[in-house]
């Protein structure tokens, strides 16, 4: 992946962050959320849980 397409990617997940009302920093994505998407994995807590965005 080219650093190029990853500042995209960035951004497309930064812009549905943003749809959902959180505050988000330029350049950066929750890593939760990233493997969410990219992965299609969710964090599970110690209880089963889960503890993400």
């Amino acid at each position: 992946m080219s650093v190029a397409y990853a500042y995209k990617v960035i951004r497309t997940l930064n812009k549905e962050l943003e749809e959902r009302g959180f505050i988000v920093l330029q350049g950066r994505v929750d890593r939760r959320f990233f493997h969410e998407k990219m992965y299609a994995t969710k964090d599970e807590g110690r209880d089963g849980s889960y503890a993400g965005v």
